[in-house]
């Protein structure tokens, strides 16, 4: 049965829509009527600086980037994820794959942050990997296999308990839950709709499994209203993407995708991908990037009309998190092109990856060209990992932000100021 909770926020009556909350946790409950959890005023905190934010200035010596930028420590942030940047006061929210959110916040505006929190301590959340911001200022954060709003976020964010809603639960049937390919990317689309990446448990699925999950909407990107209603599945035959935007020149939806594991080095290639309509599928599992075709499907008639990827990028390099550039900090070069993470690989003899991509567009809305804007993270004589960007965001002065899971830091990339 489908609830409706108005939650009232500065004089302001918002209908969202709750699925599932019989089964909350009493805290959630509490809070979705405005009362008080108990939870302690004293919200735990990272420090910042000292010998940790030293040995971090130092791997940030090794990183290089194009002539003019520079990059530098803007916070200390355990298992940072992937962020969303407030509207109004400029918070960053940032998930992790464990059971904490983050908030981030340069009072000061030197753009360096001052303090590193909890977010809504008193929520027990799993897997809150996926934040994102609806224009009017609603923060929506896509768990594992729950979604919940944050109405006026960066207004509650100072104290323990917040005004906060389930939009959907379960997002996928919970019998078809998995510890792999279970973190989930959300974005708000120009029809103000919710979009949501879903992975599939498998590196390549039975094919018993495929209907089940095309009609549920795993391995894919499903969307619907911002109160949970009229949910579909915009996009199908995906791996697991980790990283979706909304091209703004156009309206399109972008995404990377990790492609399957155990076929060599050198292939299939990792995807960014670029879906110009609902219904469209994009190959997997008959494809396993690109367009290598898998074994286990080799013999297997793929669906007619398959959208092959924009980009192919290097095999097992891990592509994440993306984002359009909208800022006038950069050169004109890399106005209105795509920023993109990638993870690193753990797949592959020799390792590949640990940077940050960015791929060029043509006038057409099509991707002209790729190529490495920062590097360094990977030590290739030795394969050791100094970091691994997962995000990529774009604060309001135009730099932008990287989250690193494994150093658990986001760095600021800036140019001439």
């Amino acid at each position: 049965m489908k609830k409706t909770i108005g939650i009232c926020v500065l004089g302001t009556l918002v209908a969202i829509g709750s699925t599932g909350v019989a089964g909350a946790q009493d805290a959630l409950k509490k809070l979705q009527d405005f009362k008080a959890t108990g939870a302690s005023l004293d919200i735990p905190t990272v420090p910042q600086g000292g010998k940790r934010a030293e040995a971090i200035n130092r791997i940030l010596e090794r990183i290089n980037l194009p002539p003019g930028f520079k990059i530098n420590l803007y916070a200390i942030v355990p298992d940072a994820r992937h962020m969303a940047v407030g509207t109004n006061v400029g918070v960053v929210f940032v998930g992790t794959r464990k059971t904490q959110v983050w908030a981030v916040t340069d009072r000061d505006r030197d753009r360096v942050a001052d303090e590193v929190k909890r977010f809504a301590p008193s929520i027990n959340f799993k897997v809150p990997n996926g934040p994102c911001f609806s224009r009017d200022g609603f923060l929506y954060l896509v768990e594992h296999n729950r979604l919940l709003v944050f109405p006026a976020a960066e207004f509650f964010y100072e104290s323990p308990d917040v005004a906060v809603a389930v939009v959907k639960e379960p997002l996928i049937p919970p019998s078809e839950e998995s510890f792999n390919h279970g973190a989930r990317v959300c974005a708000i689309g120009p029809d103000n709709k919710i979009y949501i990446a879903q992975g599939q448990p498998y590196n390549v699925p039975p094919p018993s499994k495929l209907e089940f999950y095309e009609r549920n909407g795993i391995g894919a990107i499903v969307r619907m209203d911002r109160d949970g209603s009229n949910w579909e599945v915009y996009a199908k035959g995906i791996r697991n993407s980790v990283g979706i935007a909304f091209n703004p020149a156009n309206g399109e939806l972008w995404f990377t995708d990790n492609q399957v594991d155990g076929m060599g080095d050198d292939i299939p290639p990792g995807e960014l991908n670029r879906a110009t309509a609902a219904g469209q599928h994009f190959g997997f599992p008959w494809y396993g990037g690109g367009k290598v075709r898998t074994h286990e499907y080799a013999n297997s008639e793929p669906p007619a009309d398959v959208v092959f990827p924009e980009v192919e990028m290097d095999a097992h390099a891990a592509d994440l998190g993306m984002m359009f550039y909208t800022g006038t900090m950069f050169p004109e070069k890399y106005r209105g092109g795509i920023f993109s993470a990638q993870h690193g690989s753990w797949n592959r003899t020799t390792p590949i990856g640990a940077r940050i991509m960015f791929t060029a567009l043509n006038e057409d809305g099509s991707a002209a060209s790729t190529e490495v804007f920062a590097d360094g993270w990977l030590d290739e004589t030795t394969g050791e990992y100094y970091g691994r960007p997962v995000d990529v965001v774009q604060l309001q002065d135009g730099s932008l932000l990287v989250s690193d899971d494994l150093v658990g830091a986001i760095y600021r990339i800036s140019y001439g100021r």
